[in-house]
């Protein structure tokens, strides 16, 4: 059996913890009695917020409300719902065939953002593109959230797509935590997490980016920590969804 070349990762300091802490987080969170009847409801709460989340980490920032009232035309906005509206139909198509997923996101990501003959194709990038993919594609060895943080990272560091290409990486990322079983229901909007931690999130990236043992280790923190808060999250919107019946 192949060993998981990004396993000695889970040995730099904090690491391991910090993730625990973060599937403890998302453990209890799904066990949140509104899941049980309201699971769609809830469901379809996070990918709306989770859109207007990646948005927002891209400088188009635009108020929950007014997204959730179809008033806001902004495309990097209309091409993050997309993104979020899909991404349930791709799950299975990811780890199988991981470049094509990522030219499917970006044509959704970007489209009314970049000239049409971009969407969908490289501009950098392509043999570390190359080796993210041949790293996502089978793989059942690396720790889903290990992977889905490694995923997200080289995309954000490479940016191998013409205009939103964050909106991509972090649905990459998210892709990969549903489809390797840790979010099974898509239900963790890691991108509020990002947001709510939005100074750290961009400080880490670029840490990572310098590709030094605590660089890495800086991003990997991050990440768990972003996951935690988007558990944190689906109880506070399931709390919301209850409230009403409650009162």
């Amino acid at each position: 059996m192949t060993n998981d070349p990004l396993a000695p990762l889970l040995d730099l300091p904090g690491v391991a913890d910090a993730f625990a802490e973060a599937r403890a987080r998302v453990d209890a969170a799904l066990r949140h009695r509104a899941l049980r009847r309201h699971g769609g409801q809830v469901a379809a709460e996070v990918g709306l917020r989770a859109a207007v989340a990646s948005a927002a980490l891209e400088e188009h920032r635009h108020d929950l409300s007014e997204v959730r009232a179809g008033t806001v035309t902004d495309p990097v906005v209309q091409g993050a719902l997309r993104v979020s509206e899909a991404l349930g139909g791709l799950v299975d198509l990811w780890p199988r065939a991981p470049r094509q997923v990522l030219a499917r996101l970006h044509m959704l990501a970007a489209r009314g953002s970049v000239a049409e003959p971009a969407l969908g194709r490289l501009t950098s990038g392509a043999e570390r593109i190359d080796a993210l993919a041949g790293l996502v594609a089978g793989n059942e060895r690396t720790p889903p959230l290990l992977l889905a943080a490694i995923v997200h990272a080289e995309l954000l560091t490479l940016r191998p797509f013409a205009g939103p290409a964050g909106v991509v990486a972090r649905a990459a990322a998210r892709l990969t935590l549903v489809s390797r079983g840790f979010d099974a229901r898509g239900l963790v909007g890691v991108e509020e997490g990002h947001l709510a931690r939005e100074p750290e999130y961009v400080g880490s990236a670029g840490a990572y980016a310098t590709g030094t043992p605590d660089g890495v280790r800086s991003w990997l923190k991050h990440y768990a920590a972003a996951v935690a808060e988007g558990a944190d999250e689906i109880v506070r919107i399931g709390d919301e969804v209850l409230s009403p019946a409650a009162g």
